[in-house]
């Protein structure tokens, strides 16, 4: 190379990630992904269908499988399936002295009677949870946090939103407030109909 010139390297490793990012985060740059492979490919076997659909919801569910993978990430770190973060948050959410009863425990997992015996067996087994009388029904039971589950998930929570935060992390504040609310259209009449 010449005097006054500098030599100049290619990392490839971060290639594909600097050509992603721009000074502005609100700029929009066009980058082809898997499904827009997918939807020209069906665009030209099938120009008689639209497939506009698939280029919103093909990314939902792609953007869910890499969503379901970090999860796991961040529970197997600190030693939990995902169904166990589920009980244990929706218990340390209920705040003190963080305990449910059962149904209520169903409504917030959505999952039978059956399985969530079994979870609670399961948990309390570990000392994750407790079983206690319920003081205004003779015959039921409370679920409440163990200090030992209150920990996990707490601990598990901080690392499912570091993992979530790096998937999130190409979007601006602003963007993730419009996703957000875009998919609060699409989600809530789901999430408000009775049955």
């Amino acid at each position: 190379m010449g005097s006054g010139s500098r030599e100049i390297y290619l990392d490839v490793k971060t290639l594909e990630f600097k050509r992603l990012h721009v000074d502005r985060p609100s700029t929009l740059i066009h980058m082809e992904d898997e499904v827009d492979r997918l939807v020209a490919a069906w665009r030209r076997e099938r120009p008689d269908l639209d497939v506009e659909p698939l280029e919103v919801l093909s990314r939902v569910s792609r953007l869910a499988r890499h969503l379901d993978r970090a999860r796991r990430i961040a529970f197997s770190e600190h030693n939990l399936e995902p169904w166990e973060f589920d009980v244990l948050t929706s218990l340390r959410r209920a705040g003190a002295p963080y305990q449910l009863s059962p149904g209520q425990l169903l409504t917030q997992t959505l999952v039978t009677s059956g399985t969530m015996t079994n979870r609670i067996d399961r948990l309390t087994k570990k000392n994750l949870v407790e079983r206690l009388p319920d003081p205004s029904d003779r015959r039921g039971v409370l679920v409440r946090l163990t200090a030992e589950g209150r920990d996990k998930a707490d601990q598990s929570l901080a690392g499912l939103l570091a993992q979530e935060r790096a998937i999130l992390r190409e979007l601006s504040t602003q963007q993730r407030g419009e996703l957000a609310g875009l998919l609060r259209q699409l989600t809530a009449p789901f999430d408000n109909t009775p049955g």
